[in-house]
């Protein structure tokens, strides 16, 4: 299947839109947005889980992978959301958590009443000396074993105590996985995200990490290529219009020729996470630096060259669920809010690779900036500001970490209009809108030819137009460069150069190679602009230049 043009648009359902007024995003609200999705311009949507779940985890904690949390909507409203977007020529991309399940599972549920087939459908070990069987660190904080008194036994959960990882060694785990699969092909769902996927595979002897927090034991597992193939020829590789992507938890890059390589049969594609640690000091989430342009630029280009290299394919993006808005993390939200927020997207859509945008990122979405820990909803976010203070950091210190890094950023209402709570609901909103929703939202940029959301449909246009962006090769310049993101494509005879500034300042750059015949089809500031040998850029300036050998 070609999805080298495409472009996938990631809806957040709970902080989308909400049709029935209750403060929760639905299913519903999906089917009232698809006209402005399809205005847009993108192939797919991809939908966070909205199965049955105790919402632990907003839906990341599932307890039952084939029916609908009442807090969506209905098994027909999706029908109804899946019958739309069909007629608009919109793809369907579901997120599917096969790492783990809710303690709300019936699976999970069996295994504590003494069913032993169902405790084989889990980790559970004994400990030593009234140790947990490791000392790995669940990626939520504490430890990632939970005792059940009961059973005299620990289960795995790398996340959440409520999120129980399941055990693919066992077949019978594999087959359920299956027909869950099976189950949303056969409702005519057209694409799968895989969570956490290549956290499946456990060692086969567990062991204690005197070295890190155990993420180096059980990722990128013995016999996850084994198991993506298993996924694939037994359910969505029957079909050959369905698109794949994983997310890969610090992955190796390595293993993602494999993921994604064209003759592999795994996945479609692959979503890494090295390029937005950039910003991590000491690669520590939860510690504060100014992000490192050069290692940006040597991740971005590293991965760019060896994916081509490897036929492989990757999903590219800045911003989704669990990460904080890009234009307030590399961009400036507030004197380039706009200038910056192009130049970011302009960087993701021009690569080799698929774009992914998360909503609200195509109208400048910005950090939450809540200043008080009660205003936040997420578990990670509560767990590390306490982790923080008993750690020695003020209140304030530790709001300031939470501010950045929050998940939360990512999850405020998406902003549709300058009405009450952004036009995302009537009701009380499940967590606060962002005071800036009157001056950034869908409705002051819909109808400005100037605007980051004017922009964004003009880079998936040219993604369809220009079969260099689709299908060229990419060619990083300038790779030592302090300010400047510089890179071209080629793809026959078509050529592509793109120049991004990443910082408020102008800045100067020599082109030492041959510019003749190079058109601007796209800028975030001067359309009119000539290609100079000595090219002076302004703050944040970026431009796509186009020719023809």
């Amino acid at each position: 299947m070609n999805f080298e043009d495409k472009v996938v648009y990631q809806i957040y359902p709970k902080s989308f839109y909400d049709s029935n007024n209750d403060g929760i995003g639905d299913l519903n609200g999906i089917t009232e947005k698809l006209d402005y999705i399809k205005y847009l311009g993108v192939d797919y949507i991809w939908i966070t889980p909205f199965f049955i779940s105790p919402q632990r985890d907003n839906g990341y904690d599932v307890a039952d992978y084939c029916n609908i949390d009442p807090t969506y909507g209905t098994m027909e409203d999706f029908d109804r959301l899946s019958a739309e977007a069909k007629k608009r020529g919109i793809g369907i991309m579901l997120d599917m958590v096969f790492n783990h399940t809710s303690t709300e599972h019936k699976w999970f549920k069996k295994a504590l009443a003494g069913e032993k087939k169902y405790q084989d459908f889990y980790i559970f070990k004994k400990g030593e000396k009234g140790n947990s069987p490791t000392n790995w660190v669940s990626k939520f904080g504490g430890n990632a074993w939970e005792y059940v008194k009961e059973l005299e036994s620990y289960y795995l959960h790398l996340f959440d105590k409520t999120q129980a990882d399941l055990n693919w060694e066992n077949p019978e785990v594999r087959e359920e996985i299956y027909k869950v699969v099976k189950f949303w092909l056969d409702k005519g769902v057209n694409g799968f995200r895989f969570d956490v996927v290549n956290l499946i595979s456990k060692p086969e002897k567990f062991e204690n990490d005197y070295e890190g927090d155990g993420r180096r034991f059980y990722t990128d597992g013995p016999k996850i290529h084994e198991y993506l193939k298993g996924l694939n020829q037994n359910t969505f590789g029957q079909k050959n219009d369905i698109i794949t992507v994983g997310e890969m938890s610090s992955t190796s890059m390595e293993n993602c020729f494999k993921y994604s390589g064209k003759k592999e049969n795994e996945l479609s594609m692959v979503f890494n996470f090295h390029h937005l640690k950039v910003d991590y000091k000491n690669k520590d989430k939860w510690a504060l630096q100014p992000f490192d342009f050069q290692e940006l630029k040597d991740i971005l280009n590293s991965w760019q060259v060896g994916m081509q290299e490897h036929d492989a394919w990757s999903a590219l993006f800045w911003c989704n669920h669990d990460q904080p808005r890009i234009v307030s993390r590399l961009g400036d939200d507030k004197n380039f809010w706009k200038k910056s927020a192009k130049m970011l997207g302009t960087v993701i859509h021009m690569l080799r690779g698929t774009p992914y945008i998360y909503q609200g990122e195509e109208i400048g979405m910005t950090n939450a900036y809540f200043d008080n820990i009660s205003q936040y909803r997420d578990v990670e976010s509560t767990n590390y500001h306490k982790i923080l203070m008993n750690n020695g950091l003020s209140d304030e210190e530790a709001m300031k970490v939470v501010m950045e890094r929050s998940r939360d950023n990512g999850r405020t209402p998406m902003q549709w209009s300058d009405e009450i709570n952004g036009g995302f609901s009537k009701g009380t909103p499940w967590i606060e809108s962002i005071k800036n929703y009157r001056d950034i939202n869908v409705k002051n940029q819909i109808d400005d030819e100037e605007s980051i959301l004017n922009h964004y449909r003009k880079l998936i246009a040219l993604r369809k137009k220009y079969r260099v962006i689709a299908l060229g090769k990419t060619i990083p310049l300038a790779e030592k460069d302090k300010n400047i993101y510089m890179f071209k494509r080629e793809f026959k005879n078509e050529e592509l150069l793109v120049i991004n500034n990443f910082y408020g300042t102008s800045c100067e750059i020599n082109l030492d190679f041959d510019i003749e015949g190079y058109e601007c089809i796209l800028s975030n500031g001067d359309m009119n602009k000539k290609l100079d040998k000595n090219l002076k850029l302004e703050a944040y300036d970026s431009f796509v230049f186009y020719r023809k050998k």
